[in-house]
């Protein structure tokens, strides 16, 4: 896996108390938009490493990763907009830092792929991952927002919810976290692909 460092990552305050996280990841040299796009299509399949078979989303980061389900199928039966995943790790393999949460995938395409969660109606959490082509492989950007948007309530969430649920040292946490697995894509998914 990179280290951390060989990516730009950010962790700013935004209005609100709202946490945002970036990342603009080092090129993944021999992947394509389309090949990430396949990836989170078919996350809940196996692969055979050393004459053993895993799961995907465990080999995608052996540390941190614990399970993955896909909660809800989309209306059309995909893991596509609709879909629930179900996400559980622990970034840092630290219990401190340990998620069990579920989202609503809003966008999964080639240009990325977008993972929402609201309470009561309210979005108190996003990522989205960004695709794109670039000179031997793709493009790969990061944003994170824990926390509602500026409001009252949101407000309140986001200064007394938040930071026990989702810390900024947890954040700083998940920057590492992200850059590792994303650096994985280079080694295990051109094969993965080609053998579809």
């Amino acid at each position: 896996m990179k280290p951390v460092t060989s990516a730009r990552t950010a962790l700013a305050m935004l209005p609100g108390a709202q946490l945002e996280l970036t990342i603009e990841h080092d090129t993944i040299r021999g992947v394509s938009p389309a090949m990430l796009r396949w990836w989170f299509e078919t996350l809940g399949s196996t692969m055979t490493l050393a004459g053993r078979t895993y799961p995907r989303y465990l080999v995608w980061h052996p540390r941190d990763h614990i399970h993955w389900e896909l909660a809800a199928r989309a209306p059309d039966g995909g893991t596509g907009q609709g879909a629930r995943f179900r996400i559980v790790e622990a970034f840092a393999a630290n219990p401190a830092y340990y998620v069990d949460s579920t989202e609503e995938v809003e966008k999964l395409d080639e240009e990325g792929i977008s993972l929402v969660r609201r309470v009561a109606g309210v979005e108190i959490f996003r990522l989205e991952h960004r695709f794109g082509h670039a000179p031997g492989g793709a493009s790969y950007r990061s944003r994170m927002a824990v926390g509602a948007a500026p409001s009252l309530v949101g407000n309140l969430f986001n200064h007394l919810v938040r930071p026990w649920v989702f810390s900024n040292e947890m954040g700083i946490a998940w920057l590492t976290h992200n850059v590792e697995e994303v650096s994985m894509f280079e080694h295990i998914l051109p094969p993965l692909y080609a053998a579809r």
